[in-house]
């Protein structure tokens, strides 16, 4: 599922803010910018904010998917989005 860090930078691919992302996803900037420190959240809200950030061109990556070392995140290509 998707990790505080992966949120954040998500976010900043998208030139979101926390209420930017509260807006999309009708869940609140507080309980956003708490997980984005390292709080809980329900695991529903974290099915919400992927998809929403998937359906705006974010792709996720596990720890090692693609390419040696950590987990992130990275835009779309033209060609994939089509």
């Amino acid at each position: 599922m998707i990790r505080p860090p992966q949120c954040r930078a998500a976010r900043a691919l998208l030139n979101w803010t926390q209420g930017d992302l509260a807006e999309q996803t009708a869940i609140s900037a507080v309980s956003i910018r708490a997980f984005e420190k390292g709080g809980e959240m329900r695991e529903s809200n974290l099915r919400l904010i992927k998809l929403t950030f998937e359906s705006a061109g974010i792709i996720f990556q596990d720890e090692g998917e693609m390419i040696q070392g950590g987990i992130g995140v990275r835009l779309k290509s033209v060609s994939e989005a089509s």
